[in-house]
């Protein structure tokens, strides 16, 4: 069997833009029930490049590349009013760490991206590292 060369493909391709980043989340996203969502309202979803100087001193990151995402913000579970005077829950993925780790494993990008968005979305339900991870390990088994 002859093998393809697909090195033609990549040739001409660039890195996805923060554009495309969006795109994918917007799709994940949108693939979460209705339900979740409606609890996601108020919810602010933004990439950017890398986490800010202050997330970066504050987590004591010790490379930029070592947050794929951040939830900002307090869970609906710990909020009692809506009308608080805090500012809306934000959730933020970082397109180079996240790149970085694409290009390091065996997965697709709309699937790390779904993975992290999710992950950070748990947390605004106000969910633990440990809850999410016991969930994600739930639904692998199934």
């Amino acid at each position: 069997m002859a093998s393809i060369d697909r090195t033609d493909e990549w040739r001409d391709a660039y890195s996805p833009t923060l554009e495309v980043i969006e795109q994918l989340a917007r799709e994940a996203y949108g693939q979460l029930p209705e339900h979740f969502r409606a609890l996601c309202q108020d919810l602010i979803i933004e990439i950017s490049d890398f986490p800010t100087d202050d997330v970066f001193d504050d987590m004591a990151l010790e490379t930029p590349f070592d947050l794929l995402g951040l939830f900002e913000g307090r869970g609906v579970t710990e909020r009692f009013s809506v009308e608080n005077g805090e500012l809306p829950n934000r959730v933020s993925l970082f397109r180079r760490p996240i790149l970085d780790y694409w290009a390091e494993n065996e997965e697709t990008l709309g699937d790390i991206i779904a993975h992290v968005l999710i992950h950070e979305i748990g947390h605004h339900f106000g969910l633990s590292d440990d809850d999410i991870e016991a969930i994600e390990a739930s639904v692998a088994a199934a």
